[in-house]
């Protein structure tokens, strides 16, 4: 291990300790006490909003977690909240909570990429285990985007003609072919893959393929 990919490393073999975060946006003070109560009595750590605002300027940490929110809000409200956080949604998954859901409101969050929708007053047991499988969701998508950040500074480390060599091994092309391309002798090219496939840490030809989908260059059925 490098020291550039180092701390990435440490982030991701950490991730599975951090206590998890559930963030909890509603106007309604009683209902923000007893959900804080009740995260907490579960093992995760609980951090309460009163508005949407107030949760958009609060610097989130990185560690596993979800968004308990409640639909109405003033001046800014879920759906709309659930529309800012966008993207980061499968990092930071939502369940909704509402006093007056109806089906087209449920079917515009879940199609947004809300994980659940419940109406109050709600199932305690129904609510722990949405955040539970939030929860699992959130870490999973935080390991993969630390494995990427690997792969990322795996290829930033790759000399520009170990890169190429990469590049047209991952699409199919031979030794021979590559050094055809590349205008060098097949022995060079051997060396330098060598090289490339060491610092990828790529454990066979299939492996290396598929790190180069993840990072989103050209393959060989994509040629």
């Amino acid at each position: 291990m490098n020291a550039a990919t180092e701390p990435l490393a440490q982030l991701k073999s950490s991730m599975s300790d951090l206590t998890p975060i559930v963030y909890i946006v509603d106007d309604d003070i009683s209902v923000r006490e007893s959900l804080e109560a009740l995260v907490a009595s579960a093992g995760w750590r609980p951090e309460v909003f009163v508005c949407a605002e107030d949760f958009l300027t609060h610097a989130r940490k990185a560690a596993p977690g979800c968004l308990v929110l409640d639909v109405s809000l003033p001046d800014l409200n879920g759906l709309e909240l659930q529309k800012q956080i966008g993207a980061n949604q499968a990092e930071l998954p939502i369940i909704f909570i509402t006093g007056f859901g109806d089906i087209p409101m449920t079917v515009q969050a879940m199609k947004a990429g809300a994980v659940e929708f419940l109406t109050k007053p709600f199932d305690t047991d129904a609510l722990l285990a949405a955040i539970e499988a939030a929860v699992a969701r959130s870490r999973t998508e935080l390991a993969q985007d630390a494995d990427l950040q690997l792969l990322r500074k795996r290829l930033e480390s790759l000399s520009r003609r170990e890169r190429e060599v990469m590049e047209l091994v991952v699409r199919g092309r031979l030794n021979k072919q590559v050094g055809a391309a590349l205008d060098i002798s097949e022995i060079t090219v051997k060396a330098h893959r060598g090289r490339m496939m060491k610092k990828m840490r790529a454990r066979s030809l299939a492996d290396l393929v598929n790190m180069a989908a993840r990072l989103q260059l050209p393959t060989a059925h994509e040629r």
